[in-house]
This record gives C-alpha cells, sequence and structure tokens, in this order.
C-alpha cells in the first residue's frame, strides 16, 4: 500500500496563494486516480479535485478556477496550487491514491489557515 505525505500547508492572508505537495513512498505512474479533499470543523470530507494518470482533471465547484490540481510522476508526487484563497477555505487538506483493486490510500492531512 502506498504511503502518502502531505506538507506546504500554513497560515496565509486572504487573497494568498500555497501549494500543497503530495509525496508518495513509490511511483505514483500506475496510480488510477489521484485527489484532493479538504474537512473543515464539523463538516464532511469535501472532494476539492482529481487527477488521472493520463492527466485528466476535475475540480468542485468551489474551487474551479482557483485551484489547480497536477502531478510530476517523476517526483512521484501530487501538488495542489491554492490562489485567491478564502476564509472558508480553512481546513485539513489530504490527498488520496486509488489503485482499483489494490489500494485505496489516504495521508494524514495538512492544515491550511486563511485569515480574514
Amino acid at each position: 500500500q502506498v504511503q502518502l505525505v502531505e506538507s506546504g500547508g500554513g497560515l496565509v492572508q486572504g487573497g494568498g496563494s500555497l501549494r500543497l505537495s503530495c509525496a508518495a513512498s513509490e511511483s505514483i505512474f500506475s496510480i488510477t486516480t489521484m485527489s484532493w479533499f479538504r474537512q473543515a470543523p464539523e463538516k464532511q470530507r469535501e472532494l476539492l479535485a482529481s487527477i488521472t494518470r493520463y492527466s485528466s482533471t476535475n475540480y468542485a465547484h468551489s474551487v474551479k478556477g482557483r485551484f489547480t490540481i497536477s502531478r510530476d510522476n517523476a517526483k512521484n508526487t501530487l501538488y495542489l496550487q491554492m490562489n485567491s484563497l478564502k476564509p472558508e477555505d480553512t481546513a485539513v487538506y489530504y490527498c488520496r491514491a486509488i489503485r482499483p483493486g489494490v489500494y485505496d490510500s489516504w495521508g494524514q492531512g495538512t492544515q491550511v489557515t486563511v485569515s480574514s
């Protein structure tokens, strides 16, 4: 099972940017889908963006146009570029990797806090 480690979270002012990284413990070339989720206090975990092994992407309406998901197979890393951040983006951000029938792995999360 692949291990995922997120990094890049922190405190940022509203309107600012952050880039999250999700480092995998093995090659991500064969991973079917990699995704970013977030969970704010007392809210359900929310799917933000997904990218397939063929680099096809999908975004939640709440982040479309502000967030960009990408993957670097050579570095075994998934990214989330977040621009125009808002206080309501404050949450713990998680990455997920799915290989159907093999594994469905989550990282431990990284905190993002956006001040107003």
